[in-house]
């Protein structure tokens, strides 16, 4: 069957091409994060696009305050139909018929309840059995169904796990309160890929799409700062640039601080370990702090490289060299690991102007750990390759120390 595009690019992108007839998407995310105006400018732009109604159905708010919004938004001409319900019974009656929307928003599904549980509503048995009835119902009618979830301190959504099993797609919604970009993340499709995102940014008018987030993750960029470097990484399907900040100070406590936004902190530890076992270096008695800037999460293990050139760089106070990208993953022997799909990173940079990329050796060309220098490969267009086999040779380039030459320890 066709997909059911709104015509919004990045929310199109994050749920595979397109919503699907008949599955049913779960959107969870922090309070206030900007979940019911994204999926009220979704419904509004569907309806709008396709010229079939679509159903807005809010547990938390009057149908003024949703009309208030839509009227901010800009999408009071659209044909959303407005509901203030809790019932699953008496959604279920309204809905149950053949000329019905083409898309119904439940927001949220913790405010549910069906009337032959004695529960309260929020509970597992209410979430799980409104959720299964409201799912039943869309399979049958052939209706997209938009969940919205609470979300606990933890950041998992609330409710029993067997909700994320029970929907076809789950998407998260994160962003910084302090940021004004939102990023949509696809954590499960049986329709598309996974860990593929979308980006916004928040407006007085609404959730704005972001077509080039590179560009717009990089615009604070200054120049060669010591403690930068720049990650050329992939989110799904779409290669993302942004840059890692680190700052390496001396530390007054007896244990020093290890603070990481945006990264694993395990991740971190363990480029440490590496960097003083493997290189010389020492990172004791100092704070070492590590930012993503932008407010974007990162994952991938491609990322170590980039993380260990921005740690170098903090600690020798030598910037990395300037219009450079940096991915990798490293491996407790020092040994930097190929990743997937390099050409594509490359092919970003390029784009954006960068004219250095220091990369693992590619498949076929690996050699023995430290044995040699950095390899330069040629030139791909107008981007230069620097093959880095070990993460001593990392160092050794950011250092300045010639190769060869005796390691010394960086106290």
């Amino acid at each position: 069957m066709p997909r059911r595009v709104t015509g919004m690019a990045e929310f199109d992108r994050v749920t595979g091409g397109g919503l699907v007839p008949g599955s049913a998407v779960l959107v969870g995310g922090d309070p206030g994060i900007g979940k019911s105006t994204l999926l009220l400018q979704a419904a509004a732009a569907l309806a709008a696009r396709s010229g079939r109604a679509c159903a807005y159905v809010s547990g938390e708010e009057a149908i003024d305050q949703v009309r208030l919004r839509a009227q901010r938004l800009g999408v009071t001409a659209a044909p959303v139909e407005l509901a203030s319900a809790t019932s699953v019974r008496d959604l279920v009656e309204a809905l149950d018929h053949a000329d019905g929307p083409a898309v119904v928003v439940i927001d949220s599904i913790q405010t549910m309840f069906v009337d032959s549980l004695e529960s309260a509503p929020g509970t597992v048995s209410q979430v799980r059995a409104s959720a299964q009835e409201l799912i039943r119902l869309a399979k049958a009618r052939g209706f997209v169904l938009l969940l919205v979830g609470h979300v606990t301190k933890e950041g998992m959504i609330a409710g029993p796990k067997v909700l994320e099993h029970m929907v076809d797609a789950v998407l998260t919604f994160e962003g910084e309160r302090g940021h004004q970009f939102r990023i949509l993340r696809t954590t499960k499709n049986r329709f598309g890929p996974t860990d593929e995102i979308g980006v916004f940014e928040m407006t007085e008018r609404g959730l704005m799409e972001v077509a080039n987030p590179s560009a717009l993750f990089l615009a604070e960029r200054h120049g060669e700062v010591s403690g930068a470097s720049v990650f050329a990484g992939l989110e799904g399907t779409r290669p993302v640039l942004v840059e890692i900040q680190a700052l390496v100070a001396p530390s007054s406590l007896g244990t020093p601080r290890r603070a990481v936004v945006g990264w694993d902190s395990g991740r971190l530890a363990m480029v440490l370990a590496v960097l003083e076992a493997r290189c010389g270096l020492s990172f004791a008695g100092q704070d070492v702090y590590l930012n993503v800037a932008g407010g974007l999460r990162i994952s991938e293990p491609a990322a170590d490289l980039a993380v260990a050139a921005a740690l170098v760089s903090a600690l020798f106070d030598r910037p990395v060299p300037a219009e450079s990208v940096v991915f990798g993953e490293i491996g407790l022997a020092g040994e930097v690991r190929a990743v997937s799909q390099a050409e594509q990173r490359l092919k970003e940079a390029a784009k954006l102007g960068f004219e250095r990329a220091f990369l693992p050796p590619r498949r076929g060309k690996a050699r023995e750990a430290g044995a040699q220098a950095p390899q330069r490969a040629s030139a791909e267009g107008a981007l230069e390759t620097v093959e880095i086999g070990h993460l001593q040779e990392l160092v050794e380039t950011l250092s300045s120390v010639s190769p060869g030459a005796p390691m010394r320890r960086h106290a």
